[in-house]
């Protein structure tokens, strides 16, 4: 995930995300914080989920949200299988 080029958009709704966002992270609630239109949030949301920063979830439409990859705790995270276990072997 490191050195992924982010937009300046994507930039401020990720530091929103990291510093705690206490809903789930939709197309519509991304288009509200970066302030651009619902295309452009689906696009910049694609565009993380295919670079591995966010995953999506498994509902569908208008109830799909979005999670932080690295720090995501259940089977939906592409990376759930390949994370290291902290103190195991």
């Amino acid at each position: 995930i490191a050195g992924t080029p982010i937009n300046a958009r994507q930039a401020k709704v990720l530091s929103r995300l990291l510093d705690g966002l206490n809903s789930k992270l939709t197309a519509r609630k991304w288009a509200a914080i970066a302030r651009c239109s619902p295309d452009t949030a689906l696009r910049d949301l694609n565009d993380l989920v295919a670079n591995g920063v966010l995953y999506k979830s498994v509902a569908g439409g208008r109830s799909t949200s979005y999670a932080l990859s690295d720090t995501a705790d259940d089977d939906d995270s592409p990376l759930t299988d390949t994370l290291p276990i902290p103190g195991a072997g």
